[in-house]
């Protein structure tokens, strides 16, 4: 191994390698840092330029591609709230909070620190353990892919700080999302109301913008600030502080990198899933985090940014091995590898050793030089969070409204970002929390996959399987912990203590107590939830077994949660709603008509002419910006947007009522209206 480590070496060592190395590192990095595009859509754009390529320059190529976008991923994530990647949204919890308490500095240098740790531990991982791992994968069946999955959700429900029954309704919500559309079994369409965009179920990508970049945005635009409130500029001690902060937590660094590499190695579970078990864990571990962790604890970030680098280790150990992605993205390599004469499987750990190796160092250099590019850059980035609200709202608004539609290619998706951004304003004002209801959205195709066959086989009896009977087990101490430790006396001391905590630190939005309008507006939204719970029982009862069997039981879990929450309340074991101290009804009203205003926009006169004239009447108006400025800030910027997505990814725009009006116009503008 050895020599053939050596070999691969001098392989990739080669100037002309690693030039292209180094291009597929920084088209990465460019990829991640777009919200919506990812690298699945990165590595299916960049294929086709692989063909004339020698299979090692190729692949290391591709690999470099792959390997950073959980990098980068991370500048959106903490200057705006905007994943980047699906697979950033756990480093937005605390990663935001931060730019907003001044901190992005520290925050980049501890996520990219972390980062280029977990990349470089799944590389090394991913030499030493292909030979061990095999089978311990083999024996990996969908019960104990089950019991995965719901473990994760539970770590999830555990970080709802003091509200579990919230988290444990907001699992069931998403859920019942996930089961939106045609069902595999029996064909069954459920819950699309003649709606051909719901056939296919609801896209990731605007829900998520919708549940977490959405609010933020809103709030930001009402508040008329700049995301650092306290105008502090960030210098590069700050991005030494987060990498000291990483040093000092390496003990994490190296279990939540651990966590990342063995569930990036088993297929199917796929990079949404992995920074949210990785940060539940953390959050589990760590004594104080349920007081920290959401509201700024750079901890959070490092947990999340480990494991999501040192997925791809792991991510490639199934595509090596046995011919089996890992992932999306590992599906797209596994066709570059069979298009360059390369036959994934027990060939790659010995006759083709060189090629297994040759992708190990391109992990490890593009770990190297994308976490050097993004120190090097993160100051320039980090200035945005200086930029006021009137300037930066109406462009990432932009930006996030071509993402929402990178979903389904649908308009119906910006109808979509639109209703999740105003579900998850509600969650935030009256502190619902966010993370369970995306993570269970992204997990339900699994779980319910995974339940359907191990129920088929197994009968009840896939929970007395050995790893499945351990994992039960200790969601269940997970989540009765909570609630027999809320008739301990120490928890009543705890929360009379909380009580009498000022609200606020300046730093970041007070949490104050809910006033009478909110606590109504708390009751309402449960009474909506028990009616879902209803209705979802009752309209799939006339269903398959395999159609309802989901459904009607998260029906029946959310309801029992809900009657958990009124008992808990009545006892006095629900402390006081404690709402986010948003800005003012009006203002934020007022940004969500822009928000309204940019979609209907894009109906009457396409997408990027909306932009145009959204962004120029947002500066002007709202930011008080003169008409030349505006301009000379939106040529740059929609130029940008016009050679990605219309030139270089070709992406099918929405018709406008004025290109059905005017068809000629239409072929003039090239199907941009």
């Amino acid at each position: 191994m050895i020599e053939a480590a050596l070999e691969a070496l001098l392989i990739i060592a080669d100037p002309a390698r690693l030039v292209f190395v180094a291009l597929g590192t920084v088209l990465g990095l460019m990829i991640g840092v777009i919200p919506g595009i990812g690298g699945l859509v990165g590595l299916a754009l960049l294929l086709p330029f692989t063909f004339s390529m020698d299979p090692y320059t190729a692949l290391a190529f591709l690999v470099g591609v792959q390997s950073v976008t959980t990098t980068s991923d991370t500048i959106p994530a903490v200057l705006f709230g905007v994943p980047g990647t699906t697979g950033s949204a756990a480093t937005v919890l605390d990663g935001h909070p931060m730019a907003k308490k001044g901190e992005a500095g520290r925050a980049y240098g501890a996520a990219f620190t972390a980062s280029v740790c977990g990349g470089l531990f799944g590389a090394v991982v991913l030499a030493m353990s292909i030979p061990i791992l095999r089978p311990f994968i083999m024996a990996i069946g969908t019960p104990e892919l089950l019991a995965i999955c719901l473990l994760g959700l539970t770590l999830v429900v555990s970080l709802s700080h003091g509200a579990l029954f919230k988290g444990l309704v907001a699992t069931a919500i998403g859920l019942l999302l996930a089961t939106i559309g045609d069902e595999p079994q029996t064909g069954e369409m459920r819950w699309t109301f003649g709606s051909f965009y719901l056939w296919d179920g609801l896209s990731l990508v605007p829900v998520a913008l919708g549940l977490f970049a959405v609010p933020e945005m809103i709030d930001l635009g009402a508040s008329k600030r700049t995301i650092a409130r306290d105008g502090r500029k960030m210098s590069a001690w700050d991005q030494l502080a987060g990498a000291r902060d990483a040093v000092r937590n390496w003990w994490l660094v190296l279990r939540c990198a651990s966590i990342g590499t063995f569930l990036g190695s088993i297929p199917g579970l796929g990079a949404n899933v992995i920074d949210w078990i990785s940060y539940g864990y953390a959050a589990r571990s760590i004594p104080e985090a349920r007081e920290t962790f959401g509201k700024g604890d750079v901890r959070g970030v490092i947990a999340a940014e480990s494991a999501n680098n040192a997925k791809e280790g792991g991510a490639l150990v199934p595509t090596l091995a046995f011919g089996v992605p890992g992932s999306a993205s590992m599906a797209i390599l596994l066709g570059a590898f069979l298009i360059h004469g390369i036959a994934p499987g027990p060939n790659m750990l010995d006759a083709q050793l060189d090629v297994t190796f040759t992708l190990i160092w391109t992990v490890a250099l593009a770990n190297i030089l994308g976490a050097g590019i993004c120190f090097g850059l993160a100051g320039q980035f980090a200035k945005v969070a200086m930029v006021r609200a009137g300037l930066l709202v109406p462009l990432v608004f932009g930006i996030m409204v071509i993402g929402a539609y990178q979903g389904a290619k649908d308009y119906a998706d910006l109808l979509v970002l639109v209703g999740f951004g105003l579900l998850g304003w509600v969650m935030k004002r009256l502190n619902w929390p966010r993370p369970p209801l995306i993570l269970a959205f992204v997990l339900g195709g699994l779980v319910e996959n995974y339940l359907f066959i191990s129920q088929l086989r197994y009968g009840f009896g896939w929970m007395l399987q050995p790893l499945p009977a351990v994992v039960m087990l200790m969601i269940a101490f997970l989540l009765l912990r909570p609630l027999v430790v809320r008739f301990l006396p120490s928890w009543s001391s705890r929360q009379q203590a909380a009580a009498a905590t000022p609200a606020g630190n300046g730093a970041q939005p007070a949490v104050v107590h809910a006033r009478g309008s909110e606590l109504v507006s708390d009751l309402v939204l449960w009474a909506a939830v028990v009616a879902l719970m209803i209705y979802v029982y009752v309209s799939s009862a006339g269903w398959p077994a395999p159609a309802r069997m989901l459904p009607q039981a998260v029906a029946v879990g959310g309801l029992i949660a809900a009657a958990g929450f009124f008992v808990f309340r009545a006892m006095g074991k629900i402390p006081p709603l404690r709402t986010d101290a948003s800005e003012p009804l009006p203002a934020v009203a007022k940004q969500a008509l822009w928000l309204g205003a940019l979609v209907v926009g894009v109906k009457l006169v396409g997408m990027l002419p909306a932009i145009a004239l959204f962004a120029l009447c947002y500066m002007m108006i709202e930011g008080k910006v003169r008409p030349l400025h505006a301009v000379l800030i939106l040529i740059p910027f929609l130029g940008g947007i016009y050679f990605l997505f219309h030139e270089m990814l070709h992406t099918p725009w929405p018709q406008s009522l004025l290109g059905d009006a005017f068809p000629d116009l239409r072929k003039l503008t090239e199907r941009l209206i």
